[in-house]
């Protein structure tokens, strides 16, 4: 079913506002690319996650929109598109048969998560997990010292309740501290156990979407990445690596009054995810024509590719 066409002038000037957009967003990390400098808290989406600014770049109207005059452009020879009356519209068929196990799988992980209420207390410790006692030579960010030292970082971590609930943090936790988890998360009860208040779900939004491409508007990937850009930066200023060289004025939640601020932050955070989740499950519908098993409100197990490590 066609929904719509954008005449050539209109998406075009869509797609250039959204490589505008996104050069602005990655100006930075580009640029350090160049002369192989590393950033801790910038670099994150673009080392952990397997997407090149490229391909944030790449605009995509999502399913049923024709973009007229594409075809005898370049566009005409992109993956997953047709020729549609000299114009390009995205093949829902041949995608959902390459695609299909992946759209099933996001589906029900984001329908599952968007059913929850947030947890908001586990205060970024996944971080500190990740660091416990280790000397400072094989913490993962070792250019960067700890706020409190490796002594005080541990002392953090025993007196407070790990409550992960994210996998791809969980696993890299040091032995000695994945005892200390309240729980103990597997690939396998990923979609039982996500939840809108941890800050890796939502950052894993960008991800979805950018797997999930060409069927996903650009426009929802993008507002997705900034999401992600936005939590990665609280969760580099609540962890134990003091980065105030940077600019970044750390969140003690080592403190009641850092604890309350982080948690508040989790709280927009979670809300804004929410909404980023009804825009995504509302474009798979648009994708498939909702004939899907999952619907909000519902869950099943899945599993999931193993990502990178933080």
């Amino acid at each position: 079913m066609v929904a719509g066409v954008l005449e050539q002038a209109v998406w075009q000037a869509l797609e250039a506002d959204h490589a505008d957009r996104v050069d602005a967003l990655t100006a930075g990390h580009r640029g350090r690319r160049q002369t192989g400098t590393a950033h801790p808290v910038e670099d994150f989406l673009f080392t952990y996650y397997p997407f090149k600014p490229s391909q944030l770049r790449r605009w995509h109207p999502g399913p049923d929109l024709v973009l007229d005059g594409a075809a005898q452009l370049d566009r005409g020879s992109w993956r997953f598109y047709r020729d549609l009356d000299g114009g390009s519209v995205l093949d829902t068929a041949a995608y959902l048969e390459a695609r299909g196990a992946t759209v099933e799988f996001v589906r029900r992980l984001v329908t599952a998560t968007h059913s929850r209420p947030a947890q908001l207390g586990c205060f970024g410790l996944h971080e500190w997990a990740m660091v416990y006692r280790r000397s400072p030579d094989e913490v993962r960010h070792s250019a960067w010292p700890l706020r409190l030292g490796p002594t005080g970082t541990d002392e953090v971590v025993d007196g407070l309740q790990i409550r992960c609930t994210h996998f791809d943090a969980f696993r890299f936790y040091t032995p000695p501290a994945r005892s200390l988890n309240v729980l103990q998360p597997t690939r396998e009860d990923q979609v039982a156990l996500e939840q809108p208040g941890c800050l890796h779900a939502g950052m894993d939004l960008y991800k979805w979407c950018m797997k999930l491409a060409p069927a996903v508007p650009s426009s929802l990937a993008l507002d997705c990445f900034e999401l992600a850009r936005e939590i990665r930066e609280l969760d580099m200023r609540a962890s134990p690596y003091d980065l105030s060289a940077l600019g970044y004025v750390p969140v003690a939640i080592e403190t009641p009054q850092g604890r309350a601020e982080y948690a508040a932050a989790q709280r927009d955070f979670a809300t804004r995810g929410q909404g980023l989740r009804e825009r995504l499950l509302q474009a798979l519908d648009a994708v498939d024509g909702g004939y899907s098993t999952g619907s909000v409100g519902l869950s099943a197990p899945a599993s999931s590719s193993s990502a990178r490590m933080r």
